[in-house]
């Protein structure tokens, strides 16, 4: 009983290291693809991924983007896996909310 605690124990350990890993990976991608685009301005905000998205190499995320008072979350759709794979494509699949902030202080 108590090895199989341990395993249990290891495994959450190790797929916690790699949803926490795959998060910043994939900031580091969409930040990459920003900037050669030409959109350098963008300041990518958060990531948020499905729980199975660490160990699928088809994911779709939403990333936050903040640009001078305008912030936007993107639906994006990854083929690939940025630990795994050598190939990678990010697809923008929609934007899902626009948030305009007006007259605030900054």
């Amino acid at each position: 009983m108590g090895r199989l605690f341990s395993l249990i124990v290891i495994v959450g350990l190790a797929y916690g290291g790699l949803y926490l890993y795959y998060g910043v990976a994939m900031k580091q991608v969409i930040e990459q693809q920003i900037d050669d685009h030409g959109l350098s301005a963008l300041e990518v905000e958060r990531i948020h991924y499905g729980p199975l998205a660490p160990v699928t190499t088809q994911a779709r995320i939403s990333a936050t983007v903040n640009y001078r008072g305008a912030e936007a979350t993107l639906d994006i759709r990854i083929i690939g896996h940025p630990i795994f794979t050598e190939e990678l494509r990010v697809e923008l699949d929609g934007l899902q909310a626009l948030r305009l902030r007006i007259g605030g202080s900054q």
